[in-house]
């Protein structure tokens, strides 16, 4: 069977000679999605082996074989997830479904494990276009969590939020805000006000109130939503200082791999990101300027592009920030956005 369409197959693998496809076209979205990377990976799971004799070899070999699926799993959602928060929901679907239909070998088809690799295809599909194939993920996701009676709040705020965005491109836009609403509370619940699990929740409630011309909500939305990823920065950027002067002196061919170690995850790089920049473009395009509130998305993007690396986008950034937070008065310190510029100057350019 094709391994993104499930019709049948009549191309295959080269390489692993185990994954069949339709057409051309599914094995090279398949490839670029996440074969490429498991392609190996398949190998030892879905190659037949011998009969073992004893128990013992039997009992390691399923449980290497649960091992390997696992791994599989949480690759394929890691790489679907950064897929969708960069905007590219055609190449997320192939490894949302190998996390799926991993995942539904390792804990069954109707673990609530598998609630958030639904709710990925539903948000991909959706993104593509594909309304139908995103409520039926949505209906299965919902199914499970309404199916199992102990499902934490962590889960039922991602689904909350999955159904949320779904309404939202439909244009169903009162239903968007209530699952929003819910997705905030019990995000909130149980992460915090101003965690970063809640703050996805206001962003998208702010979009929609900005799709409605209900701009001074939207706005207050979005000033939470950039003080949330301000405040996580400011201690990411920190933490980093505090790790690089806590090491010896090294030379400069061995210093950034010494001292580089990532404060954040690939899917909060992406998200913070893909959040940052929408705010940034709202704020720009706002008939009546903000400038303290663009100075402070911008001090934010700064810092991302300083802990990722991308030293030219933080010295941009942080050099209108600085202009502009030195024109107001009664507005935050300019010290702190100097001070980043200082780091961003003193930390060499990768090369």
């Amino acid at each position: 069977r094709c391994e993104v369409c499930g019709a049948g197959g009549r191309l295959r693998c080269g390489r692993c000679r185990l994954a069949y496809y339709c057409d051309v076209h599914h094995q090279k979205a398949d490839w670029v999605s996440i074969h490429e990377r498991i392609c190996q990976l398949l190998i030892p799971i879905r190659t037949s082996v011998p009969f073992l004799l004893s128990e013992k070899e039997r009992k390691h070999g399923t449980e290497q074989l649960v091992k390997r699926q696992k791994y599989i799993t949480e690759l394929a959602y890691g790489t679907a997830q950064k897929f969708v928060l960069d905007g590219k929901h055609e190449e997320a679907i192939p490894a949302a479904l190998h996390a799926l239909r991993f995942g539904t070998e390792v804990y069954g088809s109707n673990s609530v494990q598998l609630v958030p690799a639904y709710l990925l295809l539903a948000e991909a599909s959706a993104g593509v276009g594909h309304l139908p194939e995103a409520s039926r993920y949505l209906s299965q996701a919902r199914w499970i969590v309404l199916s199992t009676p102990d499902c934490s709040a962590a889960v039922r705020y991602k689904l909350h939020r999955g159904l949320g965005l779904f309404c939202a491109a439909e244009g169903n836009f009162e239903q968007a805000l209530y699952h929003l609403a819910n997705d905030i509370y019990l995000a909130s619940s149980t992460f915090g006000l101003k965690s970063l699990e809640a703050s996805g929740g206001y962003f998208h409630m702010a979009n929609v109130f900005f799709r409605q011309n209900k701009t001074d909500v939207a706005n207050s939305l979005y000033a939470e939503v950039t003080d949330i990823w301000h405040a996580f920065l400011v201690k990411s950027v920190q933490a980093q200082e505090q790790i690089r002067e806590s090491r010896p002196e090294t030379s400069p061919f061995t210093e950034e791999k010494e001292v580089g170690e990532d404060p954040m995850t690939e899917a909060q790089q992406a998200e913070a990101t893909r959040v940052l920049k929408a705010v940034l473009a709202v704020r720009e395009q706002a008939p009546k300027p903000q400038p303290g509130e663009t100075a402070r998305v911008l001090h934010a993007l700064a810092m991302l592009y300083y802990l990722v690396g991308e030293l030219s986008k933080a010295r941009e950034a942080g050099t209108k920030a600085f202009a502009l937070v030195k024109q107001l008065p009664q507005q935050e310190a300019p010290e702190a956005i100097g001070h980043l510029l200082e780091l961003v100057d003193s930390r060499p350019s990768p090369t």
